[in-house]
This record gives C-alpha cells, sequence and structure tokens, in this order.
C-alpha cells in the first residue's frame, strides 16, 4: 500500500497574527513529531509538495469576483467589496500573501485527489486541509479557500462517488453547500451542535435537496457529548452510511478542536477517542484522503494528526513522545509528554446521549432506511 504525506513546511511563512487562534506554526509541530516517530521515511511514503491551485480549478466552486478579491488583499489593495467577501474581519484577516496561502493549501489537496486518482497513492494526508468553512464568494471562519471542495470536485470529476466525513467541532457547512443537491457525495458532519457554536448550522432536519435529499448528514452534539457519544454516533449512523453508500473514495476532515482541552469547542472526545474515530476509518479498507481542520491546542492537534497519519500507515506508535521534539515545541510554549494523553476514554452524560437518540431515531428513518433500500 503507498501513501503520500504534504510536507506543510512552505506554508509556514505565513500567519495570521499574534491575537488570533488559529496558528499556522502547529503545521510545522505536527509535522516535526511525524518526522520524531520516523513516520516519512518508507520506501512506500511519497512526500508531496504544495502547489497553488489555478483560477479554473478554484472557480469550481468560488467565484471569480471573490478570487480577484482576495488576489487584491493580499496584494494590500483595498477594495470596495472586501466585507462583503467576508475579509478583513478578525475572523478572516487579510495578511500579505493570504492569497498565496489559501491557494497552496487548495492545491494541495488536489494534489492529494490526483494522487489517489493516479493510483500512485491508496491513503494521502494533507494536514493543512479541511478549510471547510468557505463559501462560493466569501471566507467563512479562518478559511478563505474551500479546499476539501476543490478536492472532491477533482475526484467526482473523474466519474468517483465520494463520501466526505467531517468530525471537527464546527459544521463542515462550505462543504456540504457545495454538494447538498448532488447524490454522488455523501456528506456527513459530526459536529457540536449550532444551538451553541459558530456557524450555527447543520441540525439533523437538513438532509439535503433535490437529487441530493439523504446525501447530507448532520449529527449535532450537545455539548460535553464524550467518548460514548462518538462511538455510538459511529456505530449506528456513520458505518452504516458508508456501508449503504459504497463510496470509492472516503475524504475525511480531522479537526482537532473536538478534542478535550480546546478553547473554543466543548466536545470532550479524548486523543484516545479521536484515534479510535481513524482506526474505524482505517478499516473501510477503501481509498482514503485525510485533510487537517480546526484546533486551537496546539499540543492536541500535533498529537490528534501524528495519530492520523500513523493510522494510515498501519503504525501503532507508542505514548512516549521523542525527546527532539519536545525541545522543539517547548519554542513555542507547547508541552505535552504522552501521544495519547492521560485521560482515559470519557464518558457522555445521559442528556447527551438522550439528544443524540433523537437524532439517530430520526436520521435511521429518514436517511439510512431509504439509502438501504435503493
Amino acid at each position: 500500500m503507498n501513501h503520500s504525506l504534504v510536507n506543510p513546511e512552505t506554508l509556514l511563512q505565513h500567519d495570521f497574527g499574534d491575537y488570533h487562534p488559529f496558528k499556522i506554526y502547529r503545521l510545522g509541530l505536527a509535522y516535526g513529531l511525524i518526522q520524531a516517530y520516523n513516520l516519512t521515511e518508507a520506501e512506500n511514503i511519497t512526500i508531496l509538495t504544495p502547489r497553488m491551485a489555478t483560477d479554473p480549478e478554484a472557480m469550481g466552486f468560488h467565484t471569480q469576483g471573490y478570487l480577484e478579491c482576495l488576489r487584491l488583499a493580499s496584494e494590500g489593495t483595498w477594495t470596495p467589496h472586501l466585507f462583503t467577501h467576508g475579509l478583513g474581519s478578525s475572523d478572516n484577516p487579510v495578511f500579505a500573501g493570504v492569497f498565496d496561502w489559501a491557494m497552496s493549501v487548495a492545491g494541495a489537496s488536489i494534489r492529494c485527489a490526483e494522487e489517489i486518482l493516479s493510483g500512485r497513492s491508496d491513503r494521502a494526508f494533507n494536514m493543512a486541509g479541511g478549510l471547510h468553512h468557505a463559501m462560493p464568494s466569501r471566507a467563512s471562519g479562518f478559511c478563505h479557500i474551500n479546499d476539501g471542495v476543490l478536492a472532491i470536485q477533482t475526484l467526482t470529476g473523474a466519474g468517483k462517488r465520494v463520501a466526505y466525513v467531517d468530525i471537527d467541532a464546527h459544521h463542515g457547512d462550505g462543504v456540504e453547500r457545495a454538494f447538498y443537491d448532488r447524490s454522488d457525495v455523501l456528506t456527513i458532519s459530526i459536529h457540536q451542535t449550532g444551538r451553541t457554536i459558530f456557524p450555527g448550522t447543520g441540525f439533523a432536519n437538513d438532509m439535503g435537496e433535490g437529487d441530493g435529499r439523504g446525501y447530507a448528514v448532520n449529527i449535532p452534539l450537545s455539548p460535553g457529548a464524550g467518548d460514548d457519544a462518538y462511538e455510538r454516533a459511529f456505530g449506528e449512523l456513520v458505518l452504516p452510511l458508508l456501508k449503504s453508500f459504497q463510496p470509492d473514495v472516503l475524504v475525511t476532515q480531522l479537526g482537532a478542536d473536538a478534542v478535550l482541552g480546546d478553547i473554543v469547542a466543548n466536545l470532550r472526545l479524548s486523543l484516545r477517542g479521536f484515534e479510535r474515530c481513524l482506526k474505524q476509518f482505517r478499516a473501510l479498507a477503501m481509498p482514503w484522503i485525510a485533510l487537517g481542520g480546526g484546533g486551537y491546542d496546539v499540543a492536541n492537534v500535533v498529537r490528534a494528526w501524528t495519530m492520523a497519519w500513523a493510522t494510515m500507515l498501519d503504525c501503532d506508535l507508542p505514548d512516549e513522545i521523542p525527546d527532539i521534539w519536545m525541545a522543539e515545541a517547548a519554542t513555542y510554549d507547547v508541552c505535552a509528554s504522552s501521544l495519547r494523553g492521560t485521560m482515559e476514554m470519557t464518558s457522555s452524560p445521559e442528556h447527551v446521549l438522550d439528544d443524540l437518540s433523537e437524532s439517530i431515531e430520526h436520521l435511521r428513518r429518514r436517511v439510512l432506511q431509504p439509502m438501504d433500500a435503493l
């Protein structure tokens, strides 16, 4: 089995700003930990360098006017449509090179799709990707270009059926929007309920429209969800849906902001629970593209994505983190000595499971059973 990993080092020159929670340096620390565990040297591993997505590729989802506004903002030119396009806000700052940053992340995810389509790789990982909130003509939620959409469009353009599973704490609204009326892409998002967190969407009643009715699946979780809720969501919905849909390629968004200790979300997924999700994806034994996403506790992000790459490689890593990485991380005031942390699996409060049971029953009747009948 062959694997591809995007080296994010060329992306580290960009910066959202000292006070922004989205820290690009987490990519370098994650790649450094992967290297410290010696997970980049095998003959069946290809290291990919990001390339910029082309304008025609990006315009598969984004409008030409938005791309031009983003390009001008990147060069320091103010335009009257800046705020209309969601640019220049505290969430979506414009900084020198923001266009190159966004298009390079997108191009890296497209490269992963190309590796899968060519047969050169069976599994590919772009930890810089997963910027799932970007809309056709608007930046949103720290996301300027929706790399996940562009990667999936590369796959569907080659006639592939794609399942997209998003475990970020926030609803994968931009990706859902792109394929809301299509039946060749199944989108599944497990996230903290939009009643309590950005972007305020992704409820169980939102199931697609037209030909896409039943192919958009949202599993909202109440705050404090815990590992038990994820186990139930995977066992009773995610895995049965994937079995029924039978995709050619699996695309996962692996935002680490669902992990216990994140400063933005409150889903209490343990690192061990995160790893269990990864292993369930791997057990599907199909071509797999993994993307990064959110995560605002840097130590959690680094460990989660290191486990993701190890899982894709079928490697079981020891908990003890190599000293060489700990010294590097200390320069960013990041500290972690155990890969999976000290927490055991987190239990779920009864009210969380009660709310989830309602969603599961609703989605089983309205989505899973009709899909099984096809």
